[in-house]
């Protein structure tokens, strides 16, 4: 069985995979790069998700030498001309402070009516293999930004965004539901193919 490590110390992440990649039928050995303690963060220096994506897989791949998937992904709201977008995680300032950076998005959109308040869920898929070779896939999950946080699932950005079609958010959704519609489903569901033929 080959091992392919997720390039994500995020818990919530590595689940979140674990579950798509397993239910779009790879039976390869899924670990996070929490595995590899001693390997640095890389820096995500890229201007886009899919280049970000590939800096993280391709930074893992060579420092374990196994084949390595990596992820970037973030909210881009329409009348913020795409921002925060692949300052997502870090929009407030300190990265990773979920509650820090809804309050400052939810603070910046007051005045915004609702039919103005759309936005999408951007995702990049990347594999890197130890020899060079890369493949890439995206995704997108379109909806509204509520005003205030609902429910209790997900991460990030996922109390606000009601996706297209629903009357909740990514919060309120189960972790099937949301699989099934998701940017990183559906970045990761079209990457399945690249894993398929590169490791068999």
């Amino acid at each position: 069985m080959t091992r392919l490590i997720l390039a994500t110390r995020n818990t919530g992440k590595i689940t979140e995979l674990k579950a798509i990649l397993a239910d779009a039928g790879l039976t390869h050995d899924l670990v996070g790069a929490d595995a590899f303690p001693d390997i640095p963060d890389t820096k995500e220096t890229g201007v886009t998700f899919a280049e970000n994506a590939l800096l993280k897989a391709h930074a893992l791949a060579r420092a374990t030498g196994l084949p390595a998937v990596a992820d970037d992904s973030g909210l881009c709201v329409d009348v913020l001309g795409g921002a925060p977008g692949i300052f997502s995680a870090r929009w407030a300032g300190r990265h990773g402070d979920d509650r820090a950076n809804l309050d400052l998005l939810l603070a910046q959109l007051l005045d915004i009516d609702t039919p103005h308040r759309g936005a999408h869920f951007a995702c990049a898929a990347a594999l890197a293999l130890p020899d060079g070779t890369q493949r890439v896939a995206e995704g997108r999950l379109t909806g509204t930004l509520r005003r205030s946080p609902h429910g209790t699932n997900g991460f990030g950005y996922d109390p606000v965004l009601q996706p297209e079609g629903e009357n909740r958010t990514c919060a309120e959704l189960s972790p099937g539901e949301k699989n099934a519609i998701s940017h990183r489903g559906k970045a990761f569901r079209a990457l399945v193919p690249a894993v398929r033929e590169l490791l068999g």
